[in-house]
């Protein structure tokens, strides 16, 4: 009976002993919240939309004035970018240049008066962002890519964005040039697009 005792006594001991050395339960990790959603619009009258050309060895500029933006953000990060320009409203300072180009041969505004270009895949670029999408011209639509910067800023409480980029689009790929103007000797056929954009968001 003794030695049964001693031996339970001692299984005990070990069990305790057990137990005190054992390391405590692993914390479980706190759920990460996922990061805020934010939806841009375009802030129009603080943004820009260019295009520049050469014609007959000469460099242009001209500006869309009327187009609306809608960027969509996870946290820091674009993912849906859309936008819609007025080309029926370019102007380039010119008015018979602004006649030429709104003609049928050119952008053909009476049918297409309107350009669009939407992305939703954006990825990270060592410079920024890349936006691959549809841009469409003239009822044409191509793939392009458009890389651009992005930045989200607090201003008086609000949240703004602050977006800036150009790429380049060849017009002959949209139909942008029909008789005489298929010629690129008088007017390139590269046309660069440059924009600076304020975005304000809503969350």
């Amino acid at each position: 009976m003794r030695v049964a005792a001693l031996a339970r006594t001692l299984a005990l001991t070990l069990c305790c002993a057990a137990a005190m050395a054992a390391p405590p339960p692993a914390a479980t990790p706190a759920a990460t919240a996922p990061a805020a959603a934010a939806h841009y619009t375009l802030d129009a009258a603080h943004s820009s939309l260019e295009f520049t050309f050469l014609q007959a060895g000469a460099r242009n500029t001209g500006r869309f004035p009327r187009f609306t933006v809608a960027l969509d953000c996870q946290g820091a990060d674009p993912l849906r970018l859309e936008v819609t320009v007025d080309v029926a409203a370019l102007d380039t300072g010119d008015k018979d240049r602004d006649d030429t180009l709104r003609s049928d041969d050119l952008f053909a505004v009476k049918k297409f008066p309107q350009a669009t270009f939407s992305a939703t895949h954006i990825t990270r670029t060592a410079g920024g962002y890349d936006a691959v999408g549809g841009l469409t011209i003239r009822g044409v639509m191509r793939e392009t890519h458009v890389p651009f910067t992005f930045r989200a800023a607090n201003e008086g409480g609000a949240t703004v964005g602050y977006m800036t980029g150009k790429t380049v689009v060849r017009r002959l790929d949209f139909g942008v040039g029909q008789g005489d103007w298929q010629a690129t000797d008088q007017v390139a056929d590269e046309v660069t697009v440059a924009f600076k954009l304020r975005l304000t968001a809503a969350h």
